[in-house]
């Protein structure tokens, strides 16, 4: 990684929770200074955008932001990728080249996965930091540098060293600003406008919104890989997903509550992991509450702001489907005159039964391969109508 900052007004930190602002204070907080900092997080959280708002906001902003993976480099390079070579160092080594620390120079460096460094390079890393010059592989005479340096990991440096795999002055000497970085679990408000952030980054490819159900399920999931996680989630629904409005069916089974895996497999007798029935289905399964031209979908952050919706809304106000997943979440409680499961699950198989008929024109045979069952048990569920 090497880059230029980008534009003065360009914010990469999203979100609005008090984690995010907390977070987004620390970092201006930071920035100017030219101590090092270590940054903490878990895989997936975004250590590298909290490392690139730091030296946009650095009076290093004009200099280079260089980074390594410690972590993805044979030990046997990573030396020479750091403090770079001298021709005829090893086998190989054909030219002089310099280091990441040059390249640097001025600028900041960034040592990602810095858990990851080998005791023996981290002696001559310490050594550099202490003495401000780096010695090439090969080499006899020290180079000045001038880098601030930005380390981060997913690991518990602090337990590395009471367990002897990590250097205890090296840690506290990258670990002078501590910055950490709460997990996506810990911060459920900022994870729509983290969908809809992703949602408009890839809209090339397909622009998709996102129905009030989805992104509530969206919301309670864990997200054990983070940002990366939903970024990756979003795109893979922006290219897969024929709708422009990703609803409960688009969603894969993992993101869902058991209860309403449960439901679809019933309705189908069959675990279905993709799209159930076709656009029809779905707005007839929720035209009780939003007629399919006014159901609500969140494409902005404008729009998240002003339709948020309250999972604790009454009963009344919400659509079937609706009280179907909260009652799988355990997000309400039960009506006083009660909910008839079983009934509103056949109203669901009856819908789609009908839905699957009108699209194959009557055709069982046909209906049944839309509905994933045999003909036979198609059969027999209209007769029970």
């Amino acid at each position: 990684m090497a880059s230029k900052p980008e534009g003065e007004n360009f914010s990469s930190i999203i979100g609005s929770s008090d984690q995010a602002v907390q977070l987004t204070k620390m970092i201006e907080l930071c920035a100017p200074s030219d101590a090092s900092i270590l940054v903490l997080g878990e895989s997936g959280s975004g250590k590298e955008v909290v490392t690139r708002e730091l030296h946009r906001l650095s009076d290093r902003r004009h200099a280079n932001l260089v980074g390594i993976n410690c972590a993805a480099i044979p030990d046997q390079l990573l030396e020479s990728e750091l403090f770079g070579h001298k021709k005829g160092a090893f086998s190989g080594a054909i030219s002089d080249r310099n280091g990441r620390f040059q390249i640097a120079h001025e600028g900041t460096l960034f040592l990602d996965e810095i858990g990851d460094m080998p005791l023996e390079l981290q002696a001559k890393l310490l050594r550099a930091l202490e003495e401000r010059a780096i010695v090439p592989l090969g080499g006899s005479k020290s180079v000045p540098i001038d880098v601030r340096v930005i380390a981060a990991t997913h690991q518990d440096l602090s337990g590395m060293v009471a367990r002897g795999e990590f250097r205890e002055d090296l840690f506290h000497r990258l670990n002078v600003i501590p910055i950490k970085i709460p997990p996506i679990r810990d911060r459920r408000p900022d994870i729509p406008e983290f969908c809809l952030h992703f949602a408009a980054k890839y809209s090339k490819e397909h622009e998709i919104g996102f129905s009030s159900e989805s992104m509530s399920l969206l919301s309670q999931y864990d997200w054990p890989g983070n940002v990366r996680e939903i970024a990756n989630l979003v795109k893979r629904l922006s290219v897969l997903s024929p709708s422009k409005t990703i609803d409960l069916y688009d969603l894969p089974g993992e993101f869902l509550p058991d209860g309403l895996v449960k439901l679809r497999s019933e309705s189908t007798e069959e675990s279905i992991e993709g799209r159930v029935g076709d656009e029809s289905c779905r707005e007839q399964a929720a035209e009780s509450e939003f007629p399919s031209d006014s159901r609500p979908v969140l494409r902005s952050n404008n729009e998240l702001q002003e339709k948020k919706m309250d999972p604790t809304a009454s009963w009344k106000h919400v659509s079937e489907v609706e009280r179907i997943i909260r009652l799988s979440q355990s997000m309400a409680s039960i009506p006083d005159d009660g909910v008839a499961t079983k009934d509103l699950l056949q109203d669901i198989e009856s819908n789609l039964i009908r839905v699957a008929l009108n699209q194959s024109e009557g055709n069982v045979s046909k209906a049944a391969k839309l509905l994933k069952i045999g003909r036979t048990t198609l059969i027999q569920k209209m007769g029970k109508k």
